[in-house]
């Protein structure tokens, strides 16, 4: 009798293998990575090198001293992991917070599951939320952009379009006063706004995500279904009361969410199989977020948004799994 081994996630049913879709993000992610340089210079380098080469530094030591299995650590899962809790910082980052972080994402949220396939979490947004919470003040630190790709000066900095919004609209102030003093649309599709590596040119994330699309390394679902919720609910809120909630359009522009719906909830070990559960994974992330940045205490909320619905990956595959093939459907 044949008998078959029921291998880890991610399964790719194409011709890629994992070694293919996990350079191709990380081609996927270069558009972002030069707006980036561009505008914080050297120091967008240094976050960038420092948490990949740490990130693969850590996978081998627990590797080869605590799990004892074969390294993977060519197969560029690493890679990607550094480079996505680069996207996540800002560009003046502390070296040795952004070795602390790496640790944090391959060891606790990573290899403490027994590597890739077995993780929950997103490891890059484990270190990132661990480090927003351990250290608030250098996390929300935001160098603004100097357009000095060699410049050695410590840009200024201050705070992201979403941190400003929230400020002002909790000093009673309306949004459109609050709005003339914040970077305008265009700035942020294009990055002439402060925030993370990965935050600062929409356009830059969209180019990516077409090409991960095209390449096949994603599907539209998550993508969609997330900013689509985002954008009707904060419209809804917007059209109850203008003064106090910022259209949908600035939100889209702002902070993480074309991050976070392209490259971190699309994630193929921590979202859903089917495409069904792949929507209700993408609307739950998109209206946590929504509440999250309105009603929380913090000004952004997709890292949040994205943990949380992993915790339900398991129960949504569970609720949506797929016919087996020649299963007979009984009506009750």
């Amino acid at each position: 009798m044949n008998k078959f081994k029921v291998s880890l996630s991610p399964h790719v049913h194409s011709g890629n293998s994992v070694n293919k879709v996990m350079y191709g993000v990380i081609i996927a992610l270069l558009p972002a990575l030069f707006v980036s340089v561009y505008y914080f210079g050297l120091g967008a380098i240094k976050v960038t090198l420092v948490a990949i080469a740490a990130s693969v530094f850590f996978e081998y030591l627990f590797q080869r001293f605590m799990i004892k299995g074969e390294s993977t650590i060519g197969d560029g899962s690493a890679i990607l992991t550094g480079l996505l809790l680069a996207f996540n910082l800002p560009s003046s980052f502390p070296i040795w917070m952004i070795i602390v972080g790496s640790l944090v994402a391959i060891g606790i949220g990573k290899m403490s599951f027994g590597g890739l396939g077995n993780n929950p979490f997103n490891p890059a947004l484990v270190g990132r939320v661990f480090l927003l919470i351990s250290f608030p003040v250098d996390m929300t630190n935001w160098p603004k952009p100097q357009e000095l790709v060699f410049s050695l000066v410590d840009a200024d900095s201050g705070a992201t379009p979403l941190a400003l919004l929230k400020e002002k609209v909790g000093n009673g102030e309306t949004v459109a006063n609050a709005l003339k003093d914040i970077p305008s649309y265009f700035d942020s599709f294009i990055g002439q706004v402060g925030g993370s590596l990965g935050e600062v040119s929409a356009a830059a994330l969209i180019i990516g995500g077409i090409y991960m699309l095209m390449k096949k390394i994603i599907s539209w679902h998550i993508p969609v279904s997330m900013i689509g919720s985002i954008a009707v609910l904060q419209a809804i809120f917007f059209l109850i009361n203008p003064d106090k909630f910022a259209d949908p359009a600035f939100h889209l522009l702002t902070g993480g969410i074309l991050l976070g719906a392209i490259f971190m909830a699309t994630d193929m070990v921590t979202s859903p199989m089917t495409p069904k559960g792949q929507i209700v994974f993408g609307v739950g992330i998109g209206l946590l977020t929504v509440f999250i940045r309105n009603f929380g205490a913090y000004p952004e909320g997709v890292s949040f948004a994205i943990l949380i619905m992993n915790s339900l990956v398991p129960l949504i595959n569970k609720s949506f799994t797929p016919k087996r093939f020649g299963e007979e459907v009984t009506n009750g």
